[in-house]
């Protein structure tokens, strides 16, 4: 059941782009316990031994009208100098690369593994998908966490929405860009049978958000870029990438969900093509690398309409380096050359530790202001 809090009611106004008074909050997922307790009004420590509901109390007290990703457990991975967890991965320093008991260490062993144990897996999985089961799940998992985080922020789905995606992750960047360059008929092979899986799933999906009365809107999130733009030629993923792309997400299109999508880096050449495959708007712009805001915002979707802009205070400039005052400007600027309609407020991404608290206060006080004055300056 969708919550009819003003703050909830609010978060599906601004989905369904309707004019409203006020601009909606999206979360903050801020990573330093200390500020967490602080804003939740609790003791210190308290964050470590109850994460969930002193997440909850925080994301409640600063009035968090919308709520997709619910990762209260993120910030326990964060000490007072950063990132504190100890597993090295693909791509977070691993010295070897060891998959189903195969060694990754060349483009070659990529193809290898792709065909020998991935291509097999995805042709079965595709064979055996149960859509029923599927549909229901997302509806119970959804329903139970809205329930989890209350009624006064709207939890949207999140992950519902499947895609072919680049498996840097598990090959790590040398071995698999190495790989792309190499052998794009094997990639395309890849996206294809991702994208097989992805039909199905996507039309489970979408009876999902139907029949489950869920928010009509989903945000997609997948690194596809660094601060220099696409981490791959775009003609290459125009060629055996954006097609498939396309239509794994036609099922979720024709049941009128509405999908943004989460930009790292310079996503600028993607944008336009993004838009051209369906999606209506995007969240996370990393300013300094070359995302052009304004431009973005003065966009349309495929069908004319204005876009939905899930538009942050920067966290790698503005927040942790900046002042108050600059946190203020950010935040007036980003109102000032948002979209009439489907503006959402927050910050870009996670907020690491280190921010002043000084800028996360002024930060919380102008969505605060935002949410309850709409576009009128202060």
């Amino acid at each position: 059941m969708i919550p009819t809090t003003p703050t909830a009611q609010l978060a599906l106004d601004t989905i369904y782009q309707r004019p409203t008074q006020g601009i909606p909050s999206w979360l903050l997922n801020i990573m330093e316990h200390s500020i967490i307790e602080r804003l939740a009004g609790v003791q210190p420590g308290e964050y470590a031994r109850n994460p969930v509901d002193v997440y909850r109390a925080m994301q409640v007290a600063i009035g968090t009208c919308l709520m997709d990703q619910w990762i209260p457990e993120n910030p326990i991975s964060m000490g007072e100098h950063g990132y504190q967890g100890a597993s090295r991965g693909a791509t977070t320093g691993a010295e070897t690369v060891i998959v189903d008991g195969m060694v990754i260490d060349s483009p070659e062993d990529v193809v290898g593994h792709l065909e020998t144990f991935v291509f097999p897996r995805l042709t079965a999985a595709v064979r055996d998908f149960d859509e029923s089961a599927y549909v229901q799940e997302i509806i119970q998992r959804e329903r139970q966490l809205q329930q989890t985080i209350g009624p006064t922020m709207l939890k949207s789905p999140y992950g519902i929405v499947s895609f072919p995606g680049f498996a840097y992750g598990t090959y790590g960047y040398v071995n698999y860009f190495s790989a792309y360059a190499l052998y794009p008929e094997v990639m395309e092979r890849h996206f294809a049978l991702q994208a097989d899986l992805a039909v199905k799933k996507n039309r489970a999906a979408a009876r999902a958000v139907v029949e489950g009365g869920l928010p009509p809107l989903v945000r997609l999130d997948h690194d596809m870029a660094d601060s220099r733009g696409t981490l791959v030629r775009i003609d290459t993923l125009d060629k055996i990438w954006f097609p498939h792309f396309a239509r794994s997400i036609e099922p979720c299109l024709k049941a009128g969900i509405k999908m943004i999508w989460h930009c790292d880096g310079n996503l600028m050449e993607m944008v336009p093509r993004l838009l051209d495959c369906g999606l209506v708007g995007f969240q996370g712009f990393q300013y300094e690398d070359g995302m052009d805001y304004e431009r973005i915002c003065r966009m349309k979707t495929r069908d004319g309409d204005d876009l939905i802009i899930i538009a942050g205070v920067s966290v790698t400039r503005t927040l942790p380096k900046g002042t108050p005052s600059d946190v203020k400007r950010e935040l007036d600027w980003l109102v000032a050359n948002g979209p009439k309609t489907g503006l959402f407020l927050g910050a870009s991404s996670s907020i690491t530790p280190g921010v002043p608290w000084e800028n996360i206060k002024t930060l919380v006080e102008g969505l605060k202001y935002y949410r309850e004055h709409g576009r009128k300056q202060a």
